[in-house]
């Protein structure tokens, strides 16, 4: 239960109100088990209708940022950037669409690629190929499995605070990084905490944005190669 558990995610390619729920009596989870408290969290994301995923982490030795809005058994949408190169990401369903800049082009496909694809949109299958890891991303259960299905030795540090919320600390000493659970409410993931790994926050449970694929992409097959 680490950063780097969403940082393999990435790279086979997390502060507001409303975390955790609304009221102020506590949910219980500080008197719990860690591993019950992290199995609650789990089952309260996977029930979710919509998560704002942002934050930076540490992958391959540089720091990726992102900022996502996912939306259950629709998709997602959103933004990365790495070593000042950036991408908007879209995926509807089984289809993937990204939208880089010249600069990402560049260094991933070329100049010529930069050039075809300059504002452009390039789409490609979510479920194979080079944007299959984009559904790990975009998809609530598949995120949230992946970032607490694994992890060491747990220990609940009881309630605390984080960025102002009152939360449960998670803390997984065998391999590092912190887990906070919202304490009342909902115990939705707060955010995933790990040193100089990075943070990953979770907010605005519920909350559903409109998700469509843009309009006139380049299909990635034309590229050829």
């Amino acid at each position: 239960m680490r950063t780097g558990a969403l940082a393999v995610l990435v790279a086979s390619a997390v502060l507001l109100s409303g975390c955790g729920g609304s009221g102020s009596k506590s949910n219980g989870e500080a008197a719990k088990a860690p591993k019950q408290v992290v199995a609650d969290a789990l089952a309260a994301a996977v029930g979710a209708k919509g998560v704002h995923v942002s934050g930076s982490i540490l992958s391959s030795g540089t720091t990726l940022t992102l900022d996502l809005r996912i939306v259950k058994g629709a998709g997602g949408s959103g933004q990365m950037s790495q070593q000042g190169l950036s991408f908007k990401l879209i995926r509807v369903g089984d289809k993937a669409y990204i939208n880089g800049s010249d600069a990402f082009w560049k260094k991933f496909g070329g100049a010529g690629v930069a050039t075809l694809l300059h504002d452009k949109w390039l789409s490609g299958s979510a479920t194979t190929g080079n944007f299959a890891s984009l559904t790990a991303l975009t998809d609530i259960p598949k995120l949230f499995n992946g970032a607490l299905g694994s992890h060491g030795t747990l220990k609940n540090a009881g309630e605390t605070t984080y960025k102002g919320q009152k939360a449960v600390a998670i803390k997984d000493s065998s391999n590092g990084g912190t887990l906070y659970v919202a304490a009342t409410g909902t115990p939705y993931p707060i955010a995933i905490v790990s040193g100089k790994e990075g943070a990953i926050t979770f907010d605005e449970w519920n909350k559903t944005v409109s998700i469509s694929a843009p309009k006139g992409a380049v299909d990635i097959g034309s590229l050829g190669g």
